[in-house]
């Protein structure tokens, strides 16, 4: 008899992660946002959420944490994680036949703090 390992009903990361994006997103929309893609994957990152706001190119990082003990949100996007980010966003312009010096964007962080089913949002507009 072979033993089979019954299917886990905890919430991965990955799941977490869906999740807090799909927030972030209809958080934006209700703001005026559309969106253009998500999870836009380069060699060195991915780019959570791309939306338009007007004629801007809004490029958004999203970070989640159940608490602010060791920082928060905001401090989990560290200088090399900005580094990346700036690099999927050149790639992203230059892939979709954009030019770099003449497109307007900017890139936006969505933090969300709390309870994953309920949590508080802040919305930092061109954060680096």
């Amino acid at each position: 008899m072979q033993w089979i390992k019954p299917k886990s009903t905890a919430v991965t990361t990955t799941d977490k992660g869906q999740l807090t994006e799909q927030f972030a997103q209809d958080y934006l929309v209700t703001q005026g946002l559309i969106p253009v893609d998500k999870n836009y994957h380069c060699r060195n990152g991915e780019l959570d959420l791309i939306m338009l706001d007007g004629d801007t190119y809004v490029f958004i990082e999203v970070k989640y944490r159940k608490n602010n003990n060791f920082g928060g949100a905001v401090a989990a996007i560290s200088p090399s994680k900005q580094k990346k980010i700036k690099h999927c966003v050149t790639y992203y312009l230059h892939h979709s036949g954009l030019n770099v010096h003449n497109t307007c964007c900017r890139v936006d962080v969505v933090t969300l703090e709390g309870l994953i089913t309920q949590p508080e949002i802040t919305w930092l507009k061109n954060a680096f």
